[in-house]
């Protein structure tokens, strides 16, 4: 049986930051979007709060959804040791690159280039919860996919990275009359 509290403990903090990778859902409207995400792109700010690097993909539909003011679950499954799966029930708020906290806030991922994040995602946190994960296989992490910041970076050299981006931008959820 799970069980739900209120923030994040040092335990959690520890468990979040060796997870290779991990799920983000959100919900605003008729479907739940739910993505995997990877690489080096999460840190804890305090037990209330995440921030994640939001590399330019396929979809904005996250953004979309916190627009909404919709909320976000991020997923965190041990693959390896111990089984464990830990839940952040969150609202989040987006921090452009035009915002003047958008630098500071990437100070804290060293070595990234702040020129491939399409923005910053802030999570509050308002419930954790804990639970066995007893069912899901152990895994072995092998390397590291490149090619999102591959393409990433080309569309930056290409000078048209933030033509992409807006031309991806999740429209607004229709009500359910159309």
């Amino acid at each position: 049986m799970g069980r739900q509290y209120a923030s994040l403990t040092d335990e959690d903090i520890e468990f979040i930051t060796v997870q290779r990778v991990f799920y983000m859902a959100s919900a605003s409207g008729r479907e739940v979007n739910l993505s995997p995400k990877g690489y080096d792109s999460l840190r804890v700010i305090d037990e209330k709060s995440v921030l994640f690097l939001d590399y330019p993909g396929s979809g904005d539909r996250t953004a979309r959804d916190i627009r909404a003011d919709g909320g976000v679950t991020l997923m965190f499954t041990a693959f390896t040791g111990k089984p464990s799966i830990l839940r952040l029930f969150c609202k989040g708020r987006l921090i452009e690159k035009t915002d003047p906290k958008f630098t500071e806030l990437m100070g804290v991922f060293t070595g990234c280039n702040a020129q491939l994040i399409r923005r910053l995602l802030i999570f509050d946190i308002y419930a954790v919860e804990r639970s066995c994960g007893k069912s899901v296989p152990v895994m072995e992490f092998k390397e590291e996919r490149t090619d999102l910041k591959a393409a990433t970076s080309k569309l930056r050299d290409a000078g048209t990275l933030e033509k992409f981006i807006k031309d991806h931008e999740t429209p607004p959820v229709l009500n359910s009359s159309g």
